[in-house]
């Protein structure tokens, strides 16, 4: 896969390899995989406050564990809408 920078974030991009050390290639796959899973989360959180995911689906999509989604839920001011007995089922059904 290939794309093409601006100059400003080839820079930045450099920046960073030469502070840690790191080839760009491995700056690179660090940032996109971080920006993904900072999509994956947020996209959850969004899909589970618009009730289009259940907190199971909401957790499997954002690959975080029950108890870190729900962390998550807090900090963004996201409501659980489950009763005790809905909430084992869920955390069973996400694999935990």
């Amino acid at each position: 896969m290939t794309t093409r920078l601006p100059e400003n974030l080839v820079r930045e991009i450099e920046t960073v390899s030469k502070t840690e050390h790191l080839d760009k290639s491995e700056v690179m796959r660090r940032l996109l995989a971080d920006s993904l899973e900072r999509w994956r989360i947020e996209r959850a959180l969004e899909l589970y406050k618009k009730g289009v995911y259940s907190f199971g689906q909401a957790v499997r999509f954002s690959h975080v564990s029950p108890w870190r989604f729900t962390d998550l839920m807090r900090e963004y001011k996201i409501n659980l809408s489950l009763e005790k007995e809905d909430i084992e089922m869920e955390f069973k059904s996400a694999g935990w």
